[in-house]
């Protein structure tokens, strides 16, 4: 039966939180205890069905929504900066997959900590980027110039992010934006500063990525392990974690998609390298470092922590069984055999997954990619697997 409209009998009907039903005399003033709304504010209500639907945008295919704020946490000196630079490049350059493939379009770069004369600027330039593309931003203000600050810089940016059709504002770190007067440790207080930054990310439909470093506990979590308040990750739609796989040998990053809310998890893990790379200047060579994604990883950055938290004695001696398990395994197998084969007969000895990638750096089994299609191929140093 429809509910009877407020007035008919005098009375409103509604319900109270206990779901017993209350009447309120018809014209009471339903304002709070406190007193009349705030002046100037408003409640504005909207119908679901006039806001318009719309698709997940990807700056980044799968990896980097477009409107939205992204973090890429690690530690110190694994090439979060250059991961950034890469980033810039390939948008600059209209190479990175995704909705701006074949366009290249403008980045805003705010990095606070670094020079821009000797560090960034040489990074882009060893990274490939588009250089008249990519802009410092400065906030001018009583006569000087300040940094880029949130909240407070916010329209401002949003304005200028409009009028050049930036694609990406490249935050390094995103904790040296946040204002001084920001518990950035408070969950509440942190999002006052977020908060608006994604607001104005999805107004403009530009990629947000900010770096952030993590704490120096040990967690298998790499959400966990980010410096200051849950809100980093809380606010933000996807995370990519890096870290240092020290048992690679080649000292190699690896990249994992540690948050998607708006995309598959399952994504595959990314290896790079980090070189050092001579470039030009008005005053003679520099050398500067230079990312190089060099394939897929079989190791995640959740395997690569794994490790480093050290895990149960039960856990540290079943993947010291599954090492020497593995190694016995592709010495019979002549040295290597393809993934798919050593997972199947991991499985029949009875060891999971899990435990076989992080045996795999345990026994020093490198992996390459051959054939058409590519398959990942699990390679022993037979001179040294044994």
């Amino acid at each position: 039966m429809p509910s009877r409209p407020a007035g008919l009998d005098g009375v409103a009907a509604g319900h109270a939180p206990d779901g017993e039903p209350f009447h309120e005399p018809a014209g009471a003033d339903l304002a709070e205890p406190g007193g009349p709304a705030e002046h100037g504010r408003t409640i504005l209500l909207t119908p679901a069905s006039q806001i318009r639907m719309r698709p997940v945008a990807w700056t980044w295919t799968n990896r980097i929504p477009s409107g939205a704020l992204t973090v890429i946490p690690g530690r110190e000196g694994i090439g979060k900066s250059l991961t950034l630079a890469w980033l810039t490049a390939q948008i600059t350059r209209g190479i990175l997959p995704g909705r701006h493939h074949g366009t290249p379009r403008p980045v805003i770069y705010a990095a606070t900590e670094d020079s821009w004369s000797q560090t960034i600027g040489p990074r882009l330039y060893a990274a490939g980027a588009d250089l008249d593309m990519v802009y410092r931003v400065d906030v001018q203000h009583d006569g000087g110039f300040d940094a880029l600050t949130l909240p407070r810089d916010c329209t401002a940016l949003g304005r200028e992010i409009r009028r050049l059709g930036v694609a990406l504002l490249a935050a390094d770190p995103l904790l040296s934006l946040i204002h001084s007067g920001i518990d950035t440790h408070r969950d509440r207080d942190l999002r006052t500063a977020l908060e608006p930054l994604v607001s104005m990310a999805d107004r403009t439909g530009c990629a947000v990525v900010g770096l952030a470093h993590f704490n120096k506990s040990a967690s298998p979590d790499a959400l966990n392990l980010i410096t200051g308040s849950r809100a980093f990750s809380a606010v933000a739609r996807a995370v990519i974690a890096i870290a240092r796989d020290d048992d690679a040998g080649d000292g190699s990053c690896v990249m994992s998609q540690a948050k998607n809310n708006l995309g598959p998890l399952d994504l595959p893990s990314l290896r790079y390298v980090v070189e050092s790379v001579e470039i030009p200047t008005d005053e003679g060579p520099a050398f500067v470092g230079k990312l190089t994604i060099t394939g897929e990883s079989d190791r995640s950055v959740g395997d690569i922590l794994g490790d480093s938290a050290g895990g149960t004695v039960e856990d540290r001696t079943e993947r010291d069984e599954c090492a020497d398990w593995l190694k016995a395994y592709l010495i019979s197998k002549g040295g290597e055999a393809a993934r798919e084969d050593v997972l199947k007969a991991a499985r029949a000895a009875g060891f999971a997954e899990a435990t076989l990638k992080r045996a795999r750096s345990r026994a020093k089994v490198t992996t390459t990619r051959a054939g058409f299609p590519s398959t990942s191929i699990w390679q022993l140093n037979l001179a040294h697997g044994t």
